[in-house]
């Protein structure tokens, strides 16, 4: 995992515990059926990395497709795919509290005016309908395609009384929720020895949309907000976080 390993290069120690699964969903060929010629869509925005992994295939090796990212990560996997991105967020990306991957993709000038446009939406199912809606309400044609869901993953018993003794060692201060679906997935799994333990721990989110929602799920424990999902903004606000800490 590259947040991993990005936060063991800066000496932390790390423990990796799924708590989604990630599957395709339908058949390509069904899914293909359905959407037609491609070629007939003015933009086809990949909403992540996950929609590149199980939507790409759908481009069928079209290389003058127009394609939107949602964000760095989607467009990296884009271009190792073997495709170019043409829309992507602006940069700078406003600061966290203004946009999430969404609301910054739509701030890209071509998005503004989408009268007789069609668009393509490659996504995962269960997500936010916003960007759908938006640029629906901006005059574009709107398909949206879902290509994989989200299902909470079940760890073993074994594997959670582990990681019971890890907390309670003190071994971790940090507990990493890049979604709010993630942070709802790791609640729900919890033993309540466990969900004692989430409580003391500080929580590392990506923005205030999801610091909003991971409160209504009832969390008290502290929260540190990172600027975006990405794995740098991710490092970075922990660096913040551990220099607070020591005084430094």
């Amino acid at each position: 995992m590259p947040l991993c390993r990005l936060l063991e290069i800066q000496g932390a120690s790390t423990l990796r515990l799924p708590a989604i699964e990630i599957k395709a969903i339908g058949q390509r060929r069904e899914t293909a059926a359905r959407l037609g010629e491609l070629e007939n869509f003015d933009v086809i925005i990949f909403t992540s990395a996950n929609a590149v992994r199980f939507g790409v295939s759908l481009l069928d090796q079209k290389r003058d497709l127009n394609l939107a990212a949602m964000g760095p990560a989607t467009a990296r996997a884009l271009n190792q795919a073997g495709y170019r991105v043409s829309l992507q967020p602006p940069a700078p990306v406003p600061p966290q509290s203004a946009a999430s991957g969404s609301e910054s993709l739509l701030l890209h000038p071509r998005l503004e005016h989408l009268a007789g446009h069609r668009v393509l939406i490659l996504k995962g199912s269960h997500g936010r309908p916003f960007l759908e809606e938006e640029l629906a309400r901006r005059g574009a044609e709107v398909v949206a395609a879902d290509v994989y869901e989200r299902v909470p993953a079940t760890p073993a018993p074994a594997v959670l009384a582990a990681l019971l003794d890890r907390f309670s060692a003190g071994a971790v201060q940090v507990i990493t929720a890049t979604s709010l679906e993630i942070a709802a997935s790791l609640l729900d799994l919890a033993t309540p020895a466990l969900r004692s333990e989430f409580e003391r721990a500080h929580w590392l989110v990506p923005g205030e949309r999801v610091a909003a929602g991971v409160r209504e799920l009832a969390l008290t424990a502290p929260l540190l907000l990172a600027d975006s999902a990405e794995d740098q903004d991710l490092v970075a606000a922990l660096l913040r976080w551990r220099s607070s800490e020591s005084g430094a």
